[in-house]
């Protein structure tokens, strides 16, 4: 039982309590693996990843064939639209025997497109369609990146159209490469190079994906995405889509050979559930990658959600020593990231305390001498900023006598209070107990009277 109680300490409490700086470089990828796997468990069952995969599902059945017509006009432009068509039958709906129905889906939207009854009707409807899906991602990936704003439209657009090009591009760059490697080792005529020649000609498709997902993971949320985040869940997600295909072709073959369960209709409750299961690897996907990219800002998590008021403003006078000690000596600004990197401070408590203090003026927010982060400088005269001066504008902060209907004696209180403070009493040593309400105010319920004015 005590090894139980002490795995569940660690991975509650300890793994969180080491900063990077303070581990050696093994231990530092050892502790970034076992977050970054605690933190994606956390977010898929935190953020209901199986509905938001459902919702995507839907989205998807309604846009296969849009972004099937896109991606094929794109490749019918460039002259190679055959070969998009036959990688199609080879695919998993080639194997469920549903390739047919959806080209034929696919030309007869498009036909429509072209000369629809309205001129330029079918083309916005296409665009809209695909544009909804991309949408409907963008929109779950900055839900577990915490991004509370969109991109704008036009840089949406470009990156789904990106996203569309990149597509076609890769399977005619996959396609080639795996001719040129069979006419290669076919020229070379050894028997020992045929292995190596069915492993290069199976990785191109894994080749293909890892870069598809990656794309996704770096473009597609509404923030900044280091390479590493994206290219670790780009590999993952793209293996295991591509293990679901294999095992799709197999399920597939079983099912059209005993014709169990659904018969010909098989297919159907197949393709929901590669579908879904799909969905789940791309969120999933996303909340690996978020959890490697912001892996420090969960430092000492457990210990900030329970922080005392003392502690917390003590690291935040702190905070304001640090930027005012390098302006008086003239020294460039300080970033958030530097101020962790020397003093070993959680990276998410010195964002939000940084933030609070140019919230309420003390701090301005600059850029770095790189201009890729922000850096603080003090936002007034620095001889002006006493620890109370600063306490006092913290203690200022937000809204204040905004209740209504309120009792006279919480609002005698409130005034009994805020003169102890204008008086510079010692409020530690003052008693509760010297505070007495009258009935006596003003008719505007204004205090006028006390039994006894507040201790100096």
């Amino acid at each position: 039982m005590k090894l139980w109680q002490h795995i569940i300490h660690f991975f509650s409490y300890d793994l969180w309590r080491q900063t990077s700086k303070e581990l050696s470089r093994w231990q530092r990828i050892g502790y970034l693996i076992l977050r970054s796997i605690v933190l994606t468990i956390r977010g898929f069952l935190s953020h209901d990843i199986n509905t938001r995969a459902n919702a995507m599902t839907y989205s998807m059945m309604f846009a296969i064939v849009p972004i099937l017509s896109l991606v094929l006009a794109i490749a019918k432009g460039f002259g190679f639209e055959q070969l998009i068509e036959k990688r199609l039958y080879d695919s998993v709906l080639g194997q469920m025997g549903l390739a047919p129905t959806i080209m034929g889906f696919v030309q007869r939207y498009l036909e429509t497109a072209q000369g629809g009854v309205f001129i330029g009707v079918g083309i916005i409807i296409l665009l809209w369609s695909v544009y909804s899906f991309f949408n409907t991602i963008e929109g779950a990936f900055n839900k577990i990146w915490q991004v509370k704003k969109s991109r704008s439209i036009l840089r949406q657009a470009t990156t789904y159209i990106t996203i569309l090009l990149l597509i076609p591009t890769l399977i005619v760059v996959s396609s080639g490469l795996s001719i040129f490697l069979q006419s290669a080792t076919a020229n070379l005529q050894f028997e020992a190079m045929t292995p190596v020649k069915e492993f290069f000609i199976r990785l191109t498709p894994f080749i293909m994906c890892w870069i598809i997902f990656t794309w996704m993971f770096w473009a597609i949320p509404n923030t900044k995405v280091g390479i590493w985040s994206a290219l670790i869940p780009g590999i993952s997600v793209g293996t295991l889509f591509q293990l679901l295909q294999m095992l799709s072709f197999y399920v597939m073959t079983f099912l059209s050979r005993t014709s169990i369960i659904y018969g010909a209709f098989a297919a159907i409750p197949l393709l929901l559930t590669w579908l879904q299961l799909t969905c789940l690897f791309i969120l999933s996907g996303a909340e690996l990658s978020f959890a490697i990219e912001c892996n420090e800002d969960f430092d000492y998590e457990r210990d900030l959600q329970h922080i005392s008021r003392r502690y917390k403003d003590t690291i935040t006078l702190f905070l304001c020593y640090l930027v005012i000690q390098r302006f008086a000596k003239g020294q460039p600004a300080i970033t958030a990231q530097q101020i962790t990197d020397e003093h070993h401070l959680p990276m998410r408590l010195v964002n939000q305390l940084l933030g609070r203090l140019t919230e309420i003026g003390i701090l301005c927010e600059v850029f770095s001498e790189d201009e890729e982060q922000k850096a603080y400088l003090p936002s007034m005269d620095i001889h002006q900023l006493s620890i109370g001066h600063i306490l006092e504008r913290i203690d200022n902060q937000g809204n204040k006598l905004f209740l209504n209907n309120t009792s006279k004696t919480f609002e005698q209180f409130c005034h009994y209070y805020d003169q102890l403070l204008e008086t510079h009493a010692d409020t530690r040593q003052t008693l509760l107990l010297n505070f007495q309400p009258t009935e006596a105010t003003e008719p505007n319920g204004d205090i006028t009277a006390w039994d006894q004015q507040p201790s100096q």
